[in-house]
């Protein structure tokens, strides 16, 4: 199976791409390349780009697991989804998130993760859409939405799931800003450039200050609800349905 994400660095700055030449799915497979891409950035100590090719910065969990996939494929894939999230929230190094194209769920989590998130324009959505499928959001999940949309907007997305193109997403607060598609990878490059004139330690110590009671909350979260359990309700309100 080929590597759905590559890892280069250049000097300060690392660039992760994930690309499994459909829409970026979350799978498993997924998921664990991206730990191991972060688990390079970190020990580089760089400012991480986070971005895609095709279409699709990512179309979310691979749903073919939630309506197929055993009780431990389930638990297993959304837990290293949320710990993915989690560790983008509380990295010691920023995180610039460059968004392509459409972002579903997880893909969205990631993003509202980042400390710069920039939109390209174009014709896609970016959202929360699990109440719309049949699912109910992770508690990890609502917190992490609730600690970057805007209180207007985060109703709206989490509980009657709609989905934004790129312009109002930014005023949501998915995103920080917008900018022409033929620019995202020019302005995700300058912009983690001049992040990467922090002081580390400084920038680090001061996220955990500021994320602090957040990032406590979704650690208790995931330890709680994300256990080899979850999958087994998974497995049976499926087969009850």
């Amino acid at each position: 199976m080929l590597d759905p994400v590559t890892y280069t660095r250049a000097g300060a700055v690392s660039i992760i791409v994930m690309n499994d030449g459909k829409a970026n799915v979350m799978s498993l497979h997924m998921l664990n390349a991206l730990h191991a891409a972060f688990d390079a950035a970190e020990r580089d100590k760089t400012v991480v780009i986070l971005t895609a090719q095709g279409r699709h910065f990512s179309g979310g969990f691979d749903l073919n697991v939630f309506a197929k996939g055993s009780a431990t494929e389930q638990y297993l894939m959304v837990r290293a989804g949320a710990e993915l999230a989690l560790r983008i929230l509380s990295f010691p190094t920023p995180v610039v998130a460059a968004c392509n194209g459409n972002a579903f769920p997880m893909g969205a989590f990631l993003i509202l993760s980042s400390d710069h998130r920039i939109a390209a324009e174009g014709a896609y959505r970016i959202g929360m859409n699990e109440v719309a499928i049949g699912l109910t959001v992770p508690r990890f999940a609502v917190e992490i939405a609730r600690q970057r949309l805007t209180p207007a907007y985060f109703n709206r997305v989490v509980v009657t799931a709609e989905m934004f193109g790129p312009a109002e997403a930014v005023t949501a607060g998915f995103f920080d800003r917008l900018v022409p598609a033929d620019d995202l990878v020019r302005a995700a490059e300058e912009a983690a450039h001049a992040l990467s004139t922090l002081n580390m330690a400084s920038h680090a110590a001061t996220k955990a200050r500021a994320r602090g009671a957040v990032i406590a909350m979704i650690r208790a979260m995931i330890d709680e609800d994300l256990t080899p359990q979850y999958g087994e309700d998974r497995v049976a309100s499926r087969a009850s349905a």
